[in-house]
């Protein structure tokens, strides 16, 4: 029997880190009854590394669609002044390969969506572009899309370019790896930004061992969070990680493109499920993806070493 490391995502700020452990091994065990099964290993044989309060409420007190009109905009919560121009183009960047899923001309829908007449300068510094990039997502994905990529798009920014952050969060991932043990690491939307700089990083170094790696909901191929991924080392597949299982809805908001050849090339190829449905309004809920048959019964053959 292996040990198992579940790494979450974004909005977990201020909740209990057991509650939320104790979710996710649920969800999961929604997933392995769908074959029959059920969680096969004891509490104490999963661990769970909390970051939720290193990454701060964004805007508190806020909606999710306030919010991400705020943080695109550029007003900072709290009165901390505006946040970065490289840090409010890198939220547009993402915002336009989103909408790119769905059109063919990215920036001319936008334009589109404007009003007619509307007298408009393209980029994050004009808040009549940032109303039509909002616009276009939501009109394709109803249900707050733009909220979630907004607010997701700027935890990973965090992460990527503040040293402190990612240093705190790598630092609480690295303590929640056994030493002695192989180890099933599974992680979800931001977590698995996290999760995969963490292994590159550290396996070789602490010498550990994982027989599966798996990405739910995972951003990783966004072209801008790869160019800063790369900045912290060059992209290549972990060391000691034997398979690497991703997996995701193809309306997920989120996970724009599958870790394939054309989106996340790696030797050896990670291994690609595409045909989720993920019930959660977003496509994107880590209770989705961890109640999918397949996904569950993978996590369970990894760690009973069937």
């Amino acid at each position: 029997m292996r040990d198992l490391v579940f790494v979450h995502g974004r909005a977990q700020q201020s909740k209990d880190s057991k509650a939320l452990k104790a979710e996710w091994i649920a969800y999961w065990a929604d997933g392995l009854k769908k074959s029959g099964l059920s969680v096969p290993l004891p509490d104490n044989r999963i661990h769970f590394p909390y970051y939720g309060d290193t990454l701060d409420q964004l805007v508190a007190g806020k909606s999710p669609e306030e919010a991400a009109k705020i943080v695109v905009r550029g007003v900072a919560p709290e009165g901390g002044g505006e946040l970065s121009l490289e840090e409010r183009a890198f939220i547009e960047a993402v915002l336009l390969e989103s909408i790119g899923r769905f059109e063919g001309d990215a920036e001319g829908a936008v334009w589109r969506a404007l009003p007619p007449g509307a007298i408009v300068e393209k980029g994050v510094l004009n808040w009549g572009w940032v109303q039509g990039l909002l616009e276009v997502l939501d009109k394709h994905i109803p249900g707050a899309s733009s909220a979630s990529v907004a607010l997701a798009t700027r935890d990973v920014f965090q992460y990527l370019t503040n040293d402190i952050i990612r240093d705190v969060i790598n630092a609480g991932t690295v303590s929640a790896m056994p030493a002695e043990e192989e180890t099933v690491v599974v992680s979800h939307s931001l977590g698995t930004v996290v999760a995969y700089n963490v292994l590159r990083l550290n396996a070789k170094q602490k010498g550990w061992k994982v027989p599966l790696f798996v990405t739910l909901g995972s951003p990783l191929a966004v072209s801008v969070i790869k160019e800063k991924l790369a900045r912290i080392k060059p992209i290549a597949f972990p060391v000691n990680v034997a398979t690497w299982f991703n997996a995701m809805d193809e309306r997920d908001v989120v996970s724009l493109y599958p870790l394939d050849k054309e989106n996340f090339s790696l030797t050896p190829a990670i291994v690609n499920k595409t045909n989720v449905r993920n019930s959660t309004s977003n496509a994107h809920g880590i209770s989705g993806y961890l109640g999918d048959k397949e996904v569950a019964k993978r996590i369970y053959d990894a760690v009973t070493n069937s």
